[in-house]
């Protein structure tokens, strides 16, 4: 017999190579010759996809796998390998053997098994279930639980991004790239601060336009010309970089002590607080989870943390305005209550330290804890226990791409004991950990849910919410795509319970991953068709959406560092009539934090140059016809949503198009 054997190289860079390449098919019924790949001129170039004959002395029958072996010429030479397509001449029959793998080291081998999603109850052959079990242990071997520090979720067991395996590694362009723009960004910092250097320091909040150069967007200098404005304060509440903290107020807290009294001027004449309250207008910001949050020594200067409260009012006619603010959870004499009325200047000073807040709440908590490491979990068990022909591990696979390699690189190099959160964060530091070990342990699976999420926060009546709506479409949309995908390989929910990866999976994601979280709520094994589609929803929804909302407009809203400020050099004022600009300019970052800010911040919420956009599946784990027609029915949805989406912004000044599917990426990949 003859075999039509085809072989894709990787289109990154460095993906080819010229060592020796051998190949064996392997059927119910034997092996083929060992084959060496070699064409006249040059073989497995970059985005190649080269033709081969492969014999055997007879019919292989079905094929079950593909063996590569890579052996060195002259020098090792990696290789990348995306597919291999075999068929038969004259017949109509063909495979596709995913691989998506690079193949490294003299003499390794890999063996590829045929496209057809399969659960373990589908393989019968003993070929089959033994190679599901040796890739397994190999990636136990490989992929480890670390406890990087108590009380927050296990990692990958990895001092930097050196030590992971060269599969879930950044790609060269991706590299190059991160590390390139690193350096432009910090490149034009130091201009600045050499250029303010000889001139004059912070005198005023103009002064802070010295440092837009070319680091810029339309939002950054919308927010530039209307961050005074308590509207736009409100707003970003909303759809700013944290939109998940604002919660209904039905009732005043007893530590916030507002009265009718104080607010009335900022209400509409016919109209109290009781009756607001009653009717589901006014809206809690409680920062309580930094109360007593350790501040960060930064140059040997002690910075300043605040916990606020922050009430606010649905207007009917200026939308979401804050009504009160309190910087403090204990009320006292030296924590007053500040109002829209209060001195201009000590109103502005305290939306600044309620920005302050936010700045790292969405940090620490919204994006690093709740998406990233979240997303590690997944991507943890993902490798650990699923192999590569397991459905749950194709459709997830695409969702996970690049994810520990980020995560690598935040630990030691954003949230290390000397990284650029100990430089310019006020809580950089021992903070920085306390702080997400406070959320952690009142993190739940239910409000990584968005339509419970915004449900049990009471806001789904707000107006102009556009990061509610926005996410209600796209859950529904994944939702659906997932729930098609599920209906293809487990027909009833005993084949869900049934399936002992999928349960050792799960077991793995909330016990080793999400250790010491009892409230958490996630269950250690799956029994419905529901639960299963329920939470491969979140995980993609979460490296989707979710981590568009709070990382790509992070420049946005931190370019103007008082908008958005990462530390605070003085403590919250405590007399209102106080208050001058020059406590406000020694408060705020000095230039070198505010340089760091800027340049940080555009580096993480850039858009990414070798981004697959939400939907795009370049990497084509599935085979099946019915699985094809499932993700381009799941393509069209997300179209016909973004046209939706764009139709909604025309005409607004300040557009909301974080949570268009082309602006987000298919994973957490920055």
């Amino acid at each position: 017999m003859e075999y039509k054997v085809t072989v894709a190289t990787g289109t990154s860079e460095y993906s080819g190579t010229n060592n020796y390449v051998y190949i064996t098919l392997v059927g119910e019924k034997g092996e083929s010759e060992r084959t060496v790949l070699d064409n006249p001129g040059l073989d497995f170039c970059r985005g190649a996809e080269d033709d081969y004959t492969v014999r055997s002395a007879a019919s292989l029958g079905p094929l079950i796998l593909v063996r590569l072996e890579k052996q060195k010429y002259w020098v090792e030479d990696n290789w990348f390998c995306r597919y291999v397509k075999v068929s038969i001449p004259g017949e109509r029959c063909s495979y596709t053997f995913p691989c998506y793998r690079w193949l490294v080291g003299d003499g390794v081998v890999i063996e590829l098994r045929e496209g057809t999603g399969k659960k373990l109850s589908d393989d019968t052959l003993a070929l089959e279930i033994a190679h599901r079990k040796t890739e397994l242990q190999e990636r136990q071997k490989l992929y480890r639980w670390l406890a990087w520090a108590p009380g927050i979720p296990k990692c990958i067991d990895a001092k930097s991004e050196v030590d992971l395996p060269q599969d879930v590694r950044f790609d060269n362009e991706k590299r190059s790239d991160f590390v390139g723009s690193l350096h432009y960004a910090l490149l034009e910092l130091s201009l600045k601060k050499l250029a303010i250097k000889f001139g004059k320091s912070w005198n005023d909040l103009d002064d802070f336009k010295r440092i837009f150069w070319k680091l810029r967007s339309p939002i950054a200098e919308y927010t530039m010309k209307h961050w005074r404005e308590d509207c736009f304060f409100g707003y970003q509440f909303l759809n700013g970089s944290n939109p998940r903290m604002i919660a209904r107020c039905k009732e005043v807290p007893s530590n916030f002590p507002v009265s009718g009294d104080m607010v009335q001027s900022s209400l509409m004449p016919t109209t109290t607080l009781k009756q607001e309250l009653k009717k589901g207008n006014i809206f809690l910001v409680d920062y309580a989870i930094m109360d007593g949050i350790p501040a960060n020594v930064i140059r040997d200067k002690t910075q300043h943390i605040a916990a606020p409260l922050c009430l606010l009012y649905e207007h009917p006619e200026k939308g979401l305005i804050p009504i009160a603010i309190q910087l403090e959870q204990k009320p006292d004499k030296d924590t007053p209550i500040f109002l829209p009325s209060d001195p201009p200047l000590a109103w502005l000073l305290a939306k600044m330290w309620v920005r302050h807040a936010e700045f790292q709440i969405f940090q620490v908590l919204s994006h690093l804890l709740r998406t990233h490491l979240v997303v590690e979990v997944i991507c943890m068990a993902t490798l650990r226990q699923l192999p590569a022909v397991h459905p749950i591990y194709k459709l997830l696979a695409p969702h996970l791409r690049y994810t520990l390699e980020i995560n690598c690189r935040g630990r030691t190099q954003l949230i290390s004991p000397d990284g650029i959160f100990k430089r310019v964060v006020s809580t950089g530091g021992p903070g920085l950990l306390i702080l997400a070990q406070r959320e952690y342990k009142v993190l739940t699976y239910r409000s990584l849910q968005p339509k419970f999420d915004f449900l049990d926060r009471g806001v789904t009546k707000l107006r102009d919410y556009f990061y509610r709506d926005h996410s209600l479409m796209l859950w529904d949309a994944i939702q659906n795509f997932v729930s098609g995908i599920i209906s293809l390989y487990y027909k009833s929910d005993g084949e869900v319970e049934q399936d002992s990866e999928l349960q050792a999976w799960i077991n793995d994601v909330a016990e080793e991953g999400f250790v010491d979280v009892p409230g958490f709520g996630l269950a250690s094994e799956l029994k419905t068709k529901e639960e299963l589609i329920t939470l491969l929803s979140v995980v993609i929804f979460i490296s989707t959406a979710q981590h568009a909302a709070t990382n790509n407009g992070q420049f946005d809203w931190c370019a103007w560092v008082p908008n958005t400020p990462c530390t605070m050099r003085h403590p919250p004022p405590t007399d209102k009539d106080a208050v001058t600009m020059g406590l406000i300019m020694d408060t705020l970052p000095d230039i070198s934090q505010s340089c760091v800010q800027m340049a940080i911040t555009w580096h993480l919420g850039r858009a990414q140059p070798d981004a697959i956009p939400m939907g795009q599946y370049v990497e084509q784990y599935f085979t099946e016809p019915a699985a094809l027609k499932a993700i381009d029915k799941f393509r069209k949805e997300l179209k016909e949503l973004e046209e939706q989406i764009i139709s909604q912004n025309e005409g607004l000044e300040l557009q909301y198009l974080y949570l268009c599917p082309s602006h987000m990426e298919n994973s957490i990949t920055i």
